[in-house]
């Protein structure tokens, strides 16, 4: 049984990636900064997390490797959205969107990458965003597209340090998912061309299975139609 670190695991991809897991016989240790509902699934381990605290990051993941002994894959899933030009984003609104999109995936990749790297075996997986490939795409959200664009440079910079290793950093980039909450804000959009939360979490359990065993410095660009 792998066991598997899932931040942000009770928003909308979280619940999905969470219960595809299970379903291929993994145990998920879920973390978040809210709190999280009891199980009685065995193989769920809910905990609440400041995963924009390094100490207390840093900490779950040293309980959860000292309560199971190895962490097989992190899958970093927190993060938030805002709009803005350059001329409406101000450096506090850039920290603000570097906090929540970068800081809570270092501070949980850093201590699982150290320890896969001592174990030679393991699977990061990062979101990253589409507005931080597209220049177009991104020129009217400065602050969330240059804090997307942080997760690729590391992804990188993880591959390089883990070169001759089994251990991987993949970033997975989806357009809009199918959400409620963005079918409620985009009633004139067609969501049979968004990406489907599910389809994102077959997609991160491949990786993480056998089945992705061969792939390295992998981008997912899980766009569909949109």
């Amino acid at each position: 049984m792998k066991n598997v670190i899932i931040t942000g695991a009770t928003g909308n991809l979280g619940k999905a990636v969470t219960k595809k897991f299970i379903e291929s016989n993994c145990r998920v240790i879920a973390a978040d900064a809210q709190t999280t509902p009891s199980s009685t699934n065995h193989n769920l381990d809910s905990i609440q997390v400041d995963l924009s605290n390094e100490a207390s990051a840093r900490s779950f993941v040293e309980s959860s490797i000292q309560k199971y002994k190895t962490i097989e894959a992190g899958i970093m899933l927190v993060g938030g959205f805002t709009m803005g030009k350059v001329e409406d984003t101000s450096i506090d609104d850039l920290k603000k969107q570097y906090a929540l999109n970068f800081e809570t995936a270092y501070n949980i990749a850093r201590p699982l990458f150290t320890h896969m790297m001592q174990n030679n075996s393991g699977r990061l997986i990062f979101v990253g965003a589409r507005p931080a490939l597209d220049s177009s795409a991104g020129k009217n959200m400065i602050a969330y597209a240059l804090s997307k664009s942080l997760i690729f440079k590391f992804a990188e910079l993880l591959n390089a340090a883990a070169k001759g290793k089994n251990v991987t950093a993949t970033v997975f980039v989806p357009s809009t998912i199918d959400t409620p909450q963005n079918r409620a804000s985009m009633p004139d959009s067609n969501p049979d061309n968004w990406v489907k939360a599910e389809q994102i979490a077959e997609l991160m359990e491949m990786v993480v299975s056998e089945k992705g065993s061969v792939l390295r410095e992998t981008v997912f660009k899980v766009y569909n139609n949109a």
